[in-house]
């Protein structure tokens, strides 16, 4: 199966940002089942190990878009229903 595009460069490159890109694109992507043991793997250790384990999962596509921007991708809230503020 081949790794869904998700824009990581030029993002906000906050790790909890990056890992809620690539889980919303391993979703759209059709790979949900994919998603638990990507964030158990994102968050075994540093930032660095993030990045590495995120490339794994997706292709870093900078000129096309992932995901629906009006998501949140803290709660997965439509932005007009978050309240993560």
């Amino acid at each position: 199966m081949s790794k869904p595009k998700c824009k990581l460069i030029g993002e906000d490159g906050n790790a909890f940002a990056v890992m809620g890109r690539v889980k919303e694109a391993l979703k759209k992507a059709g790979q949900g089942d994919k998603v638990k043991e990507y964030m158990d793997k994102a968050m075994s250790g540093d930032y660095n190990n993030l990045l590495v384990v995120s490339l794994e999962y997706v292709d870093d596509s900078s000129d096309e878009e992932c995901c629906d921007e009006d998501i949140c991708l803290t709660c997965e809230r439509p932005q007009s229903e978050c309240t993560c503020e």
